[in-house]
């Protein structure tokens, strides 16, 4: 079953469609299978894996109260970790997406509550254990959610960049983090944005850094400004493709789709067929909603790129 966020997007959109080996983390939440969900965190290596199961399993409606009683009954850094991001996740959901203008004092109120609890819970699991990478990189939620400040969430994201440095679920966090809506700066977005990917190995997910920052900043703009600006960044956008998703040592990682996907958004918003295409067959069947809802109906604007992009061979 899809989670929350996904449920009235197609199977395609489905984080555990890309990743069915990651299904039994929400199969076992909504059931309330402790031992299971215990175990299967246990056999998974990656860390990519890692924080999309705690993504999963904390996004499952009720979850919270769930991990309340496992943290009570039998206290441990995972039922911490899960129980804060899962915190995190009802927090959010309180506030919604909308701008804080759109947001009323008691959704404020609801949302700041259970930060603050989520704060608290996952801040207790990083004392016990500082290489707790997916208590960190809900602790950068938090900063962001209570306005710790810019320094604060690179302070936190540095900390948990000395066991992970090159974690692409709280580089993601980042990505919003230092966004002006949060405080942040366009010039600050670009060179973290490009430092990551600078740094990180060939074929990693971090080079998608770079096209997802110059698309938060595509949802700032006016239409006659887009297709200059976004002309100005293909060629850093597509030397950014040519040293991960599209280098010869990619692999499908957990978010591999999420990464992909922003290199499909840049290049067909700018219309360039030719340079769309390899992503969406890279994607095959599988698609995701981010940016695409930006333009409307996420599925319907997904699909019609697509279509679009593999026409006649999609420039081949």
């Amino acid at each position: 079953m899809p989670t929350e966020d996904e449920q009235s997007l197609p199977p395609q959109f489905h984080r555990s469609t890309w990743h069915p080996e990651l299904y039994v983390f929400e199969a076992a939440t909504r059931a309330g299978d402790w031992t299971a969900i215990a175990g299967a965190f246990a056999q998974l290596r990656h860390p990519g894996a890692v924080s999309l199961a705690v993504r999963i399993a904390s996004d499952i409606p009720g979850a919270d109260q769930f991990l309340r009683q496992v943290v009570a009954r039998e206290p441990s850094a995972l039922g911490g970790t899960l129980l804060g991001a899962s915190l995190v996740q009802v927090g959010w959901r309180a506030r919604t997406s909308y701008a804080a203008s759109r947001v009323s004092r008691d959704q404020f109120a609801a949302f700041h509550h259970h930060l603050r609890e989520a704060e608290q819970t996952l801040m207790d699991v990083t004392a016990r254990d500082p290489s707790a990478v997916s208590a960190w990189e809900y602790r950068l939620l938090t900063a962001r959610g209570l306005e710790l400040g810019q320094a604060e969430a690179l302070r936190r994201y540095a900390r948990l960049s000395r066991t992970d440095p090159h974690h692409y679920g709280s580089q993601l966090c980042m990505i919003q983090q230092l966004c002006p809506k949060w405080g942040g700066s366009w010039e600050a977005l670009y060179q973290f944005a490009r430092e990551q990917a600078a740094a990180a190995p060939p074929g990693s997910l971090s080079g998608a850094l770079v096209p997802q920052a110059h698309l938060e900043r595509w949802t700032t703009m006016d239409d006659n400004e887009v297709r200059a600006y976004l002309q100005s960044a293909a060629a850093e956008v597509w030397a950014a493709a040519q040293r991960s998703v599209l280098n010869p040592q990619f692999r499908l990682e957990p978010r591999w789709v999420t990464a992909v996907n922003a290199f499909a958004v840049f290049f067909g918003l700018l219309g360039d067929q030719r340079s769309t295409a390899p992503f969406f067959r890279l994607m095959g069947d599988f698609a995701c909603d981010v940016y695409w809802d930006h333009l409307g109906d996420p599925a319907e604007k997904f699909y019609e790129f697509r279509t679009w992009a593999l026409a006649e061979g999609g420039g081949q």
